[in-house]
């Protein structure tokens, strides 16, 4: 089975690793150059060329020149794992077995943008890693694996990206064998059961004090790295949290935003409830108790 591989991130890299450690046919590599676009933004071109695989690097798959470049090398199937866009027919059209993509979520819930992100500000306890079929629709064609995933409280956007990908490692190594023997039963989704989730804005990793304690931490948990953080303004500059704890049993008459304790360094800040331990934070400054933010 010959495989033209499509992606742009750390997961993309990973699966692709993953199909070389199989001795899989891999015949072609797409790619694109870092834009900002994506913080976990992964080229693909250096390990593609080093197992001597060609390689396209391209910010547009939807044009015809990237249509005769897949073309030339005559793919049985094409896996798209990490790319920002959505494919048009003349691609999802260009192999045979058509195009495999991958969302995690438990499709057809919360389909969209951002779903990490989202399901751990959430503070969601479960989602799930999803194989498909490739459609014109987002995240909407016929499922050919699912696998569940726990999202337990110490989770966070970096530890949840390594569970990501070892559940889809395992998925791989599962549904490939019954691609190639031609055994795969897609499963149509039930659109009735389907919600997307928007994009993100800068807004939505701001903090505002008057959220509860737990509402903040699970923002911390979702936007820290590989992602670009949340964060509040302390004096017109903005303060990126990547670490923080909830802290119970505090006093209720004090106002939100207002240092109650901690250390200089590791501040404790008051919210609408309970309370929010700062352990790591950028840029470094000192705290002073009883200040309001």
């Amino acid at each position: 089975m010959k495989i033209l591989f499509i992606g742009s991130v750390k997961f993309s890299k990973r699966c692709l690793e993953h199909l070389f450690n199989l001795k899989l046919e891999v015949v072609g590599v797409i790619t694109r150059e870092h834009t900002g676009l994506n913080t976990d933004h992964a080229d693909l071109q250096p390990l593609a060329e080093s197992k001597g695989v060609p390689v396209l690097v391209t910010s547009n798959l939807n044009t015809s020149a990237s249509l005769e470049w897949i073309e030339q090398y005559r793919p049985d199937i094409i896996f798209c794992f990490g790319w920002s866009n959505l494919l048009k027919a003349k691609i999802l059209k260009a192999a045979p077995l058509g195009v495999i993509g991958f969302h995690p979520a438990a499709l057809p819930a919360n389909r969209g943008r951002h779903p990490l992100i989202w399901a751990l500000a959430m503070g969601l306890s479960e989602t799930a890693t999803t194989f498909f079929l490739m459609d014109e629709g987002a995240d909407s064609g016929d499922i050919i694996s699912q696998l569940c995933l726990r999202i337990d409280a110490t989770d966070d956007a970096g530890t949840l990206y390594e569970k990501v990908i070892e559940n889809a490692l395992q998925q791989l190594n599962e549904f490939i064998p019954n691609l190639i023997n031609g055994t795969v039963k897609p499963k149509k989704q039930n659109n009735n059961l389907a919600n997307v989730w928007r994009k993100r804005s800068k807004k939505d990793g701001l903090i505002d004090w008057r959220m509860s304690a737990k509402t903040i931490s699970n923002l911390v948990r979702a936007l820290t790295r590989p992602y670009p953080g949340a964060e509040f303004l302390r004096n017109n500059v903005g303060i990126k949290i990547w670490q923080a704890e909830v802290i119970t049993n505090v006093v209720n008459n004090i106002e939100p935003g207002k240092v109650i304790g901690g250390t200089p360094l590791a501040p404790i800040i008051k919210c609408g409830e309970d309370a929010l331990k700062i352990i790591e934070f950028e840029p470094v400054i000192s705290f002073n108790n009883e200040e309001y933010l």
